[in-house]
C-alpha cells in the first residue's frame, strides 16, 4: 500500500517514516509554497534514510492567509494549523492509499482532530495515520537517540523543510524581519543527517 508522509527532514517525521516502513510503501513528501528552497534539506535527509522523496506545491494564498493570521494573533499556532490541514488535504489528492504526518501526542501544533481526520478519509478515500500520536516527547527523544543521527539548533539557524521556514520568510518579506521575532518564539529544531551508527 502506498503512503505519502508529510516530511520536513526533522526527527518526528523521520521517526514516523521508520515506524510506517514495515507496513507501507512510504514516500516522503515535502509540501511547500515555493517561497524558499529549504525542501532540498529534506531531500538530503530522505536520501540518507533510504526513502523515496518528492515535493508537493501548495497554494500560496494559504501561506499568505496564515501569515496574516499569525501577525494579528501575535503567535504562530493558528497559521501553522491552517497550513498543516491544507497540506494534508492537498497531498491526499495524490494517488495513494494513506497519508501520514509526524505529529506527536504532546504537540500543540500542528494537531489533527478526530473530526478532521475522519472527514479527510471520507472525502479523499485515504487512510490518515499519525504513528507518533501515542508517543510523548521523552519517548520520541529516546527513540530518536537510538535510531537517528540529528543536528539540533535554534529554529532560525536550522534549514528544515517544515512550514515554519517558509512562513518566517514570507512574514519578513511582507512585514519586516522584526515581525518574525514578534510572532515566533525561540525554540530548538532538529535536522536528520541519517540513521544512527
Amino acid at each position: 500500500m502506498d503512503l505519502a508522509l508529510l516530511y520536513s527532514g526533522g526527527k518526528d517525521s523521520s521517526l514516523a517514516a521508520l515506524v510506517l516502513d514495515r507496513f507501507y510503501d512510504v514516500e516522503l513528501v515535502t509540501a511547500h509554497f515555493g517561497i524558499t528552497d529549504d525542501w532540498q534539506h529534506a531531500q538530503q535527509a530522505a536520501d540518507a534514510l533510504g526513502f523515496p522523496f518528492d515535493t508537493h506545491e501548495l497554494d500560496r494564498t494559504v501561506a499568505e492567509e496564515a501569515v496574516e493570521t499569525m501577525r494579528v494573533d501575535g503567535y504562530p499556532r493558528n497559521g501553522i494549523q491552517r497550513v498543516h490541514e491544507h497540506a494534508l488535504e492537498s497531498v491526499s489528492g495524490r494517488d495513494v492509499d494513506a497519508v501520514a504526518d509526524g505529529s506527536r501526542r504532546d504537540d500543540r501544533v500542528p494537531s489533527v482532530s478526530r473530526a478532521f481526520a475522519q472527514s479527510l478519509e471520507d472525502r479523499h478515500g485515504v487512510d490518515y495515520l499519525s504513528p507518533l500520536a501515542g508517543f510523548g516527547r521523552s519517548a520520541v527523544d529516546r527513540l530518536v537517540a537510538a535510531e537517528l543521527n540529528v543536528e539540533t539548533g535554534p529554529s532560525e539557524q536550522i534549514d528544515k523543510a517544515d512550514y515554519e521556514g517558509e512562513l518566517r520568510a514570507l512574514l519578513a518579506e511582507e512585514h519586516g524581519q522584526s515581525a518574525v521575532g514578534e510572532v515566533f518564539p525561540e525554540h530548538e529544531q532538529t535536522y536528520v543527517l541519517g540513521l544512527a551508527e
